[in-house]
């Protein structure tokens, strides 16, 4: 283990954040845009923000919300078309940068990646002078600011690299971080998402000091598989290693109604803003898949799925989304309502999609 007190020498982990990437590419190549709430995505009315300037963001709005939403929040809100193929470009240039420092990278998405820099190519003394020279490449490269979190693991690494976004560079050294994830507020943990925060907040979880005073068995209960690694997070223990060339294996989206809903047409709209969520997010990563999946809980949290296969990738997101209708209406007639919907792409690889060849249909 890696960590404060273990003989083993500890690891030296950088993890890189672009500032607001798409949003800082349509300011940085259209000058009218500076200094203006920009959201990247589509401005109809069942569009999905991809990503917000910082100039948005003092708004309220942020990626993944719907731009219904977020036009409500910013009525100034200009909406640009996503511009992928440039943000592709721009990201192997970055990658570029990385790879003159260490062979260790593990891309997270176009605009975020793990550094393993234990020892590193250019011979730098220090994983902090190794990140204060990429953020710089970065700059001088690109024109585009980055944020970097050094540590001696992945979740500390993590948290440092968004503690003072943006334009921030941040370091958590192994004497630090115990102490410091005790003081640290529990939404500020990678890993524990809206709900999850809820959820520990209404145990009484409010602080990595709170988290840590959970027994092993008492997370169990509560959190079930995630239990281990909050055990050891609130610690300041993370062994994951950084993987190079992470392949993902699908990618999905859920969500869970306000009210259940029993007719088709009220599904098919709340389906559309979850295949808009998941294109764009193949779409960024450059990736693309030939099962579509539709995952259906019921009223009763009986839970279901349904799932077709191609020989060759989706073609795009208006086939996928007529893919999940087609597996929805499998689902009718209803024998009670439904509490949510969610649907996930995966057999994912990387590249252009081609026409699809069905295969069939999976219960």
């Amino acid at each position: 283990m890696s960590s404060p007190g273990d003989d083993t020498p500890v690891r030296k982990i950088i993890h890189i954040d672009m500032d607001a990437f798409y949003a800082s590419v349509e300011q940085r190549d259209d000058p009218a845009l500076r200094g203006r709430p920009l959201a990247v995505g589509g401005s109809r009315e069942r569009g999905v923000v991809a990503a917000a300037s910082y100039e948005a963001r003092v708004f309220g709005v942020r990626s993944a919300m719907p731009s219904v939403t977020a036009r409500r929040l910013c009525p100034d809100l200009l909406f640009v078309k996503p511009r992928f193929e440039v943000y592709r470009a721009i990201s192997e240039e970055i990658r570029a940068v990385f790879a003159e420092h260490t062979a260790i990278i593990e891309p997270v998405a176009l605009d975020e990646a793990y550094l393993d820099v234990t020892e590193n190519l250019q011979g730098l003394a220090t994983a902090t002078e190794v990140a204060r020279v990429i953020r710089a490449e970065i700059l001088a490269r690109t024109g585009l600011v980055a944020s970097a979190g050094v540590s001696y693991n992945k979740f500390l690494a993590k948290v440092a690299s968004d503690f003072r976004k943006p334009d921030a560079l941040f370091v958590i050294t192994p004497a630090m971080g115990p102490g410091f994830v005790e003081d640290l507020a529990i939404g500020r943990f990678h890993g524990v998402g809206p709900v999850t925060e809820a959820k520990m907040k209404r145990l009484g979880i409010l602080t990595g000091r709170d988290l840590k005073a959970r027994s092993l068995e008492e997370l169990q209960a509560a959190f079930g598989s995630s239990a281990a690694y909050y055990h050891s997070v609130a610690r300041g223990i993370d062994e994951r290693q950084v993987r190079a060339h992470r392949i993902r294996k699908s990618v999905g989206a859920e969500t869970t109604f306000s009210e259940d809903l029993t007719e088709f047409d009220a599904m098919a709209e709340r389906l559309t803003p979850l295949i808009d969520k998941v294109w764009t997010s193949c779409t960024a990563k450059g990736v693309s898949g030939r099962t579509v999946t539709l995952k259906v809980k019921f009223s009763d949290f009986v839970q279901i799925t349904r799932a077709q296969s191609f020989e060759a990738p989706v073609a795009g997101r208006d086939a996928m989304m007529h893919m999940a209708l087609g597996l929805l209406r499998t689902v009718f007639p209803l024998r009670r309502s439904v509490r949510l919907l969610g649907v996930s792409l995966s057999g994912l690889q990387q590249g252009e999609t081609e026409g699809p060849r069905q295969l069939g249909l999976a219960i």
